[in-house]
């Protein structure tokens, strides 16, 4: 049998799925503070727009970038709530945020390039550029800097053959945001070093105590490639749908592209997301005041255990030290956890290697569960 393409060998399982693959295959009850995952349905009326473009009959081909009312509504919504200066004509729209990401990285990417990327940072953007064969090198955010980007740090990791920085903010896993200056100080760098910015801005409706600043705003030169998603905001994680905001340049590339990756997203889902942007948003009000409660609540259940943890400035994500119990082997300590106490939470190093010791546990979901789980993690002697 011929040989799997070396790329594709390449390309890191999840660390976060197999915590999840193992609980499947325990059986029985699990508190899962795994998955990034808003609770509750979705607002009513996102689901009536879906079910209205199924019963109109529009389950046909559809333009590669989306239909029309999707991109003018994305792009309306990024000029008047991120002050971005985008055209309908630059966004397209992709498969969730994933996809996104994925089309970013082979957009600007050769086989052998490089991109940097954030460490802690989400697993996919490994994957991803494993998968383009292309080599990913992390940038670490350290506890000492706020688990912030550091410019000055950043700068020394790039080669001749560095073609792309990734930013994400707010993070995933972290919770931290990153302020105007870092975001115009990479966006300095790469003009400086003439890379391409991959913005990742997937949770930018979910801050707490500051704005989010957006590099597709900021950006002057059409160098930045703005990654944004209907997930987390609406609650919209199963449906798949996002948006990639891309450079003029970048059009007829792209309508190859996604002709030959996905042909086009379902209609209905376009129509379930143009819903979300234009409808009522009360219920994201709701739900950011849910995630909020629920992170105060759980921070007490963590401060009474002396447990070390990143303050979010955005998301809905605990970053915890568990350094004293997982013996510098935290993936091991999690699949020990989820067997013996029948809590999922993510090991950090799933995340990159300065995760080792962390864990990431979504609050987004119901508070009773989340304490319960919390509550089971092994307090600092």
């Amino acid at each position: 049998m011929p040989e799997v393409a070396p790329h594709v060998a390449a390309v890191p399982p999840s660390g976060i799925r197999r915590i999840h693959d193992i609980g499947l295959a325990l059986g029985g009850e699990i508190n899962w503070l795994l998955a990034g995952e808003p609770v509750g349905p979705i607002a009513p009326h996102i689901g009536e727009a879906a079910d209205a473009a199924w019963r109109a009959g529009r389950t046909r081909y559809n333009p590669n970038g989306g239909v029309p009312p999707f991109r003018r509504a994305v792009a309306d919504w990024l000029r008047g709530s991120l002050r971005a200066d985008v055209t309908p004509e630059r966004v397209w729209a992709t498969i969730g945020g994933t996809e996104a990401i994925y089309q970013a990285m082979g957009l600007v990417l050769e086989p052998g390039e490089e991109v940097l990327i954030p460490d802690p940072g989400y697993t996919t953007f490994t994957m991803a550029a494993r998968y383009h064969s292309a080599a990913p090198v992390p940038y670490p955010l350290r506890v000492e800097a706020g688990f912030l980007p550091e410019v000055d740090r950043i700068e020394a990791l790039i080669t001749p053959r560095t073609r792309a920085i990734l930013v994400n903010s707010p993070s995933n896993p972290l919770g931290t945001v990153i302020d105007e200056p870092i975001a115009r100080g990479i966006l300095e760098l790469a003009r400086r070093h003439d890379l391409w910015v991959i913005s990742d801005e997937v949770y930018e409706r979910l801050t707490w105590d500051r704005p989010h600043v957006s590099l597709t705003a900021l950006d002057t030169e059409q160098r930045v490639l703005g990654v944004f998603s209907f997930s987390k905001t609406y609650a919209m994680t199963g449906i798949r749908i996002g948006a990639l905001v891309a450079p003029d340049a970048f059009d007829g590339p792209l309508r190859a592209i996604q002709e030959a990756v996905i042909s086009c997203v379902n209609e209905p889902a376009q129509f379930a997301a143009i819903a979300a942007l234009t409808g009522p948003q009360a219920h994201v009000e709701e739900a950011r005041a849910h995630y909020r409660a629920n992170y105060e609540a759980g921070r007490a259940v963590l401060d009474a255990k002396g447990l070390r943890h990143v303050e979010p400035g955005g998301a809905f994500y605990y970053w915890i030290d568990m350094s004293h119990v997982a013996g510098g082997d935290v993936a091991t300590w999690c699949e020990r956890f989820l067997r013996e106490e029948r809590v999922g939470v993510a090991p950090g190093s799933a995340f990159g290697a300065s995760g080792e010791g962390w864990i990431r546990v979504c609050f987004a979901g119901d508070r009773e569960a989340l304490l319960a789980g919390l509550d089971r993690l092994p307090a600092l002697a």
